[in-house]
């Protein structure tokens, strides 16, 4: 494959209303993961080691941390082509709105992907968990002679109706396509998956949300101002006029798109063997922090996932992702949570000079369970926080509880003594 025939769009997506609070101030691209990455370093890492290294993001709500991101992490060799450039929604001449939907963002910014040359754009979602080499999508693409391919995920019924499922012929062309189809429907969407899937009961074809689209065909179907979504209506309009072909992928993906998915696919990560490694040769890059090591004292640990910079005294961590800088203190029980981190470190000097009580991190005592912690928190001492399906969805100024899992908002202060429960 040459990578100079790729051209690769990853599309930020909306206004992330779905994992509010974390979105509050952020675009989702930029939500962090795993203690010190980023969302969006997972398409881009997919594309540097699949040898893809010319890529926009397309975002239009809070692109400020995800500009600042990937401004300080991808800097490529001067003498090279490689680049990631973020496309924030603009007013131009010939429009004045924002992003419609997936379809309208790409025409949209058309005209700078229109300044590169390429055969084939390869057009990603900003929000998903996965690792895949395109380099064997776009072999594919070329030997059949397709003008489109939609990598595509086997589910099981009960995801089916959450996404676009389809069905393919004996050389994986596709044959039709319904968009999040009711219950009642499913029967007569079922395909030809390996006898593995057909084990586990995942017998659809779902839309992973990954396209490849020749260049004059993308073009050309960008030019109807009406298509304004990839799965509601180009993907639909395309098949029975433009070779559309499946590429199937059984690999391990998972779409962030909730506050639930986003909890699970992070603890998940300290599993004994994560579905998602991150302990192989397709390295996901994040930017390069100059940090100390990790200082633990005192604390037990099982299945804990620690990352750089971090300050530990706490009784015992479990099932839990700590992220960078983080402050831990004594005698505190850490269960089901992902913690951020923080931004800063506090010197003894800061905290004498500006009075801080609550100091960045959790405190001493306390009892933090089903939970995340965003960025440059403070929980103080003797705070007692047990997420769980008992607890009803709520919305403070300083925390929101979201299908049982406690949400501690960017750079709040959980006052001493606080106990939700």
């Amino acid at each position: 494959m040459n990578s100079d025939d790729v051209l690769s769009i990853i599309l930020g997506g909306g206004q992330g209303s779905r994992l509010y609070p974390l979105t509050a101030d952020r675009s989702k691209p930029a939500v962090p993961i795993a203690g010190k990455y980023r969302l969006v370093d997972i398409p881009i890492s997919n594309c540097i080691n699949s040898n893809i290294k010319r890529m926009y993001v397309l975002t239009q709500f809070n692109s400020a941390s995800l500009n600042k991101h990937i401004k300080n992490t991808y800097h490529f060799s001067f003498f090279s082509k490689a680049f990631v450039d973020v496309l924030a929604a603009e007013q131009t001449m010939q429009s004045d709105k924002w992003f419609q939907g997936t379809a309208d963002a790409v025409r949209q910014s058309m005209h700078h992907f229109l300044q590169n040359d390429f055969e084939y754009a390869l057009i990603l979602s900003g929000d998903q968990l996965y690792n895949m080499d395109f380099k064997d999508m776009i072999k594919k693409h070329k030997e059949s002679n397709a003008e489109i391919s939609i990598a595509t995920y086997p589910v099981n019924e009960k995801d089916a109706t959450g996404f676009g499922i389809l069905k393919t012929d004996n050389e994986n062309t596709i044959t039709s396509f319904i968009e999040k189809p009711d219950a009642s429907l499913l029967k007569d969407w079922t395909s030809d998956v390996s006898s593995e899937m057909k084990n586990e009961g995942k017998n659809y074809l779902a839309s992973m949300g990954i396209y490849i689209f020749n260049r004059n065909l993308l073009v050309k179907l960008m030019e109807n101002p009406d298509t304004i979504d990839f799965g509601k209506e180009i993907i639909p309009q395309s098949i029975h006029n433009h070779k559309t072909v499946s590429y199937q992928y059984e690999g391990y993906w998972t779409d962030i798109g909730t506050i639930d998915s986003f909890f699970e696919a992070n603890l998940g990560l300290t599993d004994d063997i994560p579905k998602f490694n991150l302990y192989d040769e397709n390295r996901v890059y994040t930017r390069a922090r100059i940090l100390p090591t990790s200082k633990i004292a005192g604390a037990t640990l099982n299945k804990a996932v620690i990352s750089d910079g971090c300050i530990i005294l706490a009784n015992k961590i479990e099932r839990s992702v700590i992220g960078v800088r983080s402050r831990i203190g004594k005698n505190t029980v850490v269960s089901n949570t992902y913690m951020m981190g923080s931004d800063v470190y506090e010197s003894l000097e800061d905290i004498e000079n500006n009075n801080i009580e609550n100091l960045l991190g959790i405190g001493d005592n306390c009892n933090i369970n089903n939970c995340i912690v965003d960025k440059n928190c403070r929980i103080g001492d003797n705070v007692t926080i047990d997420g769980g399906k008992h607890l009803e969805d709520i919305e403070t100024e300083t925390y929101q509880v979201k299908d049982g899992i406690v949400v501690i908002k960017k750079g709040a202060t959980i006052p001493k003594g606080t106990v939700i429960k």
